[in-house]
């Protein structure tokens, strides 16, 4: 059973999330909160294994929330709740440490995937949506930040940097594993040696990396 925080200020919203989560049996929603104020508290007394994050909330925005989670001792997943007219937010929050974002008229089937995805210890990367909203940030880098991206990536193997094209194109471990002929446990390993040498805490700040470094395009 994975276990479920809801944190959004619009009581219709958490209740329509309840709804959709808890039809399935291997989805519960164990605590809400109405603000991001609330957020850390009660992470630490229901123990989620994934939230589920507001942006705008009147007093602790769901970035500031998210740091605020991240910097609990084992911390849960989190995932972001926004629209498009949100993307600095998401982004921000993306490096602050969460595992993605989902948009909130994403298909009730594809919201319980993608959450089951995440309390799996993969990020919920969109190919489409993620890369636009990297992307977009990525191609207004600084000089710095590239320079930067690049020196991180400095780092990684040839066959790293391969799979790290990939893991920014949204492709989950058993489709980069059949695209670049390795088994789904060695593109696990290669992504995990991946995210220690670019000190990346999710595939989606890996992402953001590659991005900056310029191995990735926004097409």
């Amino acid at each position: 059973m994975t276990r479920l925080l809801i944190v959004d200020d619009e009581a219709l919203v958490r209740a329509g999330l309840k709804m959709i989560l808890e039809s399935d049996e291997e989805l519960e929603v164990v605590a809400e909160a109405d603000d991001g104020a609330d957020a850390a508290a009660m992470v630490t007394r229901h123990r989620p294994d994934v939230v589920l994050m507001d942006i705008r909330m009147p007093r602790l925005d769901g970035l500031a929330a998210t740091r605020a989670v991240q910097a609990l001792p084992d911390p849960p997943k989190v995932v972001v709740l926004t629209t498009f007219d949100l993307d600095d937010y998401v982004f921000r929050a993306l490096q602050a440490g969460a595992s993605g974002f989902l948009l909130k008229d994403t298909p009730p089937r594809e919201l319980v995937q993608a959450i089951k995805v995440v309390a799996a210890g993969d990020a919920m990367l969109s190919p489409a949506v993620t890369r636009r909203l990297i992307g977009h940030y990525a191609k207004d880098s600084r000089a710095d930040r590239r320079r930067v991206g690049q020196e991180r990536i400095s780092k990684l193997t040839e066959r790293e940097r391969e799979v790290l094209v990939e893991v920014g194109s949204g492709l989950p471990n058993a489709d980069i594993g059949k695209k670049l002929f390795m088994s789904e446990a060695t593109v696990k390993a290669h992504v995990s040696r991946t995210l220690v040498k670019l000190d990346a805490t999710n595939r989606v700040q890996a992402a953001i990396i590659a991005y900056e470094a310029g191995l990735l395009t926004d097409d």
